[in-house]
């Protein structure tokens, strides 16, 4: 959900409503981390139950999201994710697969690639580049 701040009355309004998961999915999820890339183009939300990291454009007029997709994560409970310091790979810690998993990242269409295990490691839950 997009939300609108009014500084005079301290509120915040919703400005719009978009599901995290495809409209095709049955059952339970929760969304877990939230991100936006540094140029303010896209947004990326990672699905526990589901399994996947959602894709969504920002337009650049109105703010609205719009999606681009939907990419498994490669393993169980996406927790956290975070994109590399250039924004080309999108890395997701699958906290109840014990996996770090990469994805490159088409930067012109928000796009995320199939991924690729780059570690294993006992419940990741955070990821920091150094």
């Amino acid at each position: 959900m997009a939300c609108g701040y009014a500084p005079a009355t301290g509120a915040i309004t919703p400005y719009q409503e978009v599901s995290a998961l495809p409209d095709t999915f049955i059952g339970f999820s929760r969304a877990s981390e939230i991100d936006i890339t540094p140029d303010g183009q896209f947004v990326y939300v990672s699905n526990r139950g589901h399994d996947s990291v959602a894709a969504f454009a920002v337009d650049d007029g109105t703010g609205r999201l719009a999606p681009v997709g939907w990419i498994a994560a490669e393993g169980r409970t996406p927790r956290f994710f975070t994109l590399d310091p250039p924004s080309q790979r999108l890395f997701a810690a699958n906290e109840d697969s014990d996996t770090i998993v990469g994805f490159s990242r088409d930067q012109a269409a928000g796009r995320l690639s199939e991924g690729t295990i780059v570690a294993h490691t006992g419940s990741p839950t955070c990821i920091l580049f150094a």
